[in-house]
This record gives structure tokens, C-alpha cells and sequence, in this order.
């Protein structure tokens, strides 16, 4: 609402946005703030309350954005019904595109005022999301980035960080020598294949490792699980195997722990800790890397709800307070960083649960 017509009108639009919004949320399946005055707008220079924000990752069923995103966890949808929103975690349920965009549409048209995107590719969305944000809808990127058409990016982790942090991670396992490979997720993800082009660059500091091949799981498990056995087959010298994606690790651990590849093969990459404990203990996967990935849900939450009550532009240098992970500044390119991965091994991994 304009805040001509607020100072103009002070209690009947209070009154008649209440109304509107408590309207619409009945007809959704949401998880919501519990109090009905959740749903009007805050006090003068608070954060808005009642927005309807929709909280889209790159597919749904996937163990890392149920992570990031679902209130049990303490991501997104907790950190939204903290503040007294209307959280809703929807996408399709495969990590493209062509599955993904359709979910961004209906929220658009539900009366979404705020959407949390991972973006599955860097401009195949850009139209649906140039048109939400010409609706005066705030348009966050988590995890993923398209950078073109966003009010503010919320990165796991410093790009070039994670990148060189795997390759280095894999060249102490297998003494900076031997021939390895990358399980990726989509071709087209923006996030995979930056990290990807830093660990190409890194791979210059080792000149007895070679990259022979970069395949693509698709972030789907039996696909995942294809392209590492026809690496292993293709490829029956492979000393290491990198899959900067949740997905992709668990499913290259699963198949070099078979007897055919168990003690020939070392995997890393970026995993949880409750899937990858097991292959941390079996020496397949000694060591890999990752953020709290409900962190970053709840990191994106607060960044969205700042944005859409114009408590932040976007503009670097300005700071806001996310809660329980406390102050951020925004960075170059309306960027806001969570912070440095984490190396998990079997000195921690235990003391971990997501």
C-alpha cells in the first residue's frame, strides 16, 4: 500500500488490508504466523507482517532444500513464521527449468508479495521473474543465483571458497595425483558451474591431477547414480570423484562403496552430514564440505522480509539483523554472503544433525 494512502487513511487501510490478506491466506495451504495481526502491516519503521511469501527451490523432495527450507529445521518457513508471514515452499519436482518455472507462476498469480528462488538456470527464468518483480513483488535468489533479474542474492558461501576448496580437499586424499572427475547437477546451473570454473583454476596448483570428464546427474538420484557408474566404467583409473551437489555425492558414494571400486576411488564435494556419515566412516568420503543449509533458508527469509519492507535496497554497504545469526552486510552485485564452508570429517561430522 502507498504510504501517501497510509498517512492519508491510517486505520481503514490497516482495516481493509487485514481483511484482504486473511481472505486469501484461508484459500492457500500455508504455513502462517499464528496471530491474526500477523496480517496487517507493522508499526511505523518495523518490518512488514502478513506478506505472502513463497519459498521456491530447484525442486522439491530434495533432502538439502527440505533443509534450508522447512520450519522443523529451523530454515525459511521457521524464520518467515517468526516474523509473522505467510510462508508457502512450493516448486516442481524436478530440478529444471520447464518444471520449475510453473511453480513460480501460480505464486505470482496466488498474490505472492515476496518469492525465494533457487534458481535452476541464470536467465531461462528471468522472464517470469521480470514480470513478478514489475508487479512490485520482491524477488530473492538463494543458493543459486540469476543475476539479472533479482532484488538481492543470498550466497551459500564464497564462490571461488568452495570451488578450490574441493579440488584441494580431494588432493590431499589422493596425494595430488591421479585422474579425476565432476558429477554436477544441471548443466545450466549458475551456481555448479562457477564453482566448477574455480575448480578448474585450482586444478593448475596440482599438475599430477588431471580432469578427464565433467557429467551431469540432473540433482535426480538414479540419474546421479548412471553417470557415475558410466564414469567408473569409462574411466577404470579414476582415483577421484568431486559432485559439488548433495544429491550427486550421496550417489557416487553409494556406488564407489561397492567392492568392484570401494578403496580405488575417492569422493568429495559438497554433502550433509547425516547422509554422508556412513561413507566418512567407510573411508570412501574422508572428507567433504558444506554450509548449514537451514541457515541459509532463514538467512533468506529475513534478507526478503528487509527487502519487501524497504528496510534495504540492495545496495552494498547497507546492514540488517537476521535474527539468531545476527548482522549482515550487503555486499558488491546486491549480494549477501552466509559465510565460510565447513570441512566435515571424522573429527566432526557426528556433532552434526541436518
Amino acid at each position: 500500500m502507498r504510504a501517501t494512502l497510509k498517512r492519508a487513511l491510517p486505520f481503514i487501510a490497516v482495516l481493509l488490508v487485514a481483511s484482504i490478506l486473511a481472505a486469501c491466506s484461508s484459500s492457500t495451504t500455508t504455513t502462517s504466523g499464528s496471530s491474526s495481526s500477523s496480517n496487517s502491516s507493522s508499526s511505523s519503521g518495523g518490518l512488514k507482517k502478513g506478506l505472502k511469501v513463497f519459498v521456491i527451490p530447484k525442486n522439491l523432495g530434495n533432502n538439502y532444500f527440505t533443509t534450508a527450507d522447512s520450519a522443523k529445521t529451523g530454515g525459511a518457513i521457521a524464520a518467515l513464521q517468526a516474523l509473522g508471514e505467510t510462508g508457502t515452499e512450493t516448486s516442481g519436482t524436478a530440478a529444471t527449468p520447464a518444471s520449475q518455472i510453473p511453480a513460480i507462476q501460480a505464486a505470482i498469480a496466488k498474490g505472492a508479495n515476496v518469492l525465494i528462488v533457487s534458481a535452476t538456470d541464470p536467465t531461462a527464468l528471468c522472464p517470469t521473474l521480470k514480470s513478478a518483480m514489475a508487479r512490485g513483488i520482491t524477488v530473492i535468489t538463494y543458493d543459486s543465483d540469476a543475476p539479472t533479474c533479482r532484488d538481492l542474492f543470498i550466497n551459500q558461501a564464497s564462490t571461488a571458497q568452495i570451488g578450490t576448496s574441493e579440488v584441494d580437499l580431494l588432493a590431499k586424499e589422493i596425494h595430488s595425483t591421479g585422474d579425476i572427475s565432476i558429477v554436477s547437477a544441471a548443466a545450466t546451473a549458475t551456481n555448479q558451474n562457477a564453482w566448477i570454473g574455480y575448480m578448474k583454476s585450482e586444478m593448475a596448483k596440482y599438475p599430477n591431477m588431471k580432469l578427464v570428464s565433467t557429467v551431469y546427474g540432473n540433482d535426480d538420484p538414479p540419474t546421479a547414480t548412471q553417470v557415475t557408474e558410466g564414469l567408473l566404467e569409462k574411466y577404470p583409473n579414476l582415483k577421484g570423484i568431486i559432485s559439488p551437489t548433495t544429491v550427486g555425492i550421496l550417489a557416487a558414494a553409494q556406488v564407489v562403496s561397492t567392492p568392484k571400486w570401494k578403496g580405488k576411488v575417492i569422493v568429495t564435494g559438497l554433502g550433509t552430514p547425516d547422509e554422508m556419515k556412513t561413507y566418512v566412516a567407510n573411508g570412501v568420503a574422508p572428507a567433504f564440505i558444506l554450509w548449514n543449509p537451514a541457515n541459509l533458508g532463514y538467512l533468506a527469509a529475513y534478507a526478503a522480509v528487509n527487502m519487501a519492507s524497504k528496510k534495504i535496497t540492495g545496495a552494498a554497504g547497507q546492514t540488517f539483523t537476521a535474527g539468531k545469526l545476527g548482522k549482515y552486510t550487503i555486499g558488491a552485485d546486491n549480494t549477501v554472503l552466509l559465510g565460510p564452508p565447513t570441512v566435515f570429517n571424522s573429527s566432526n561430522v557426528n556433532n552434526f544433525n541436518f
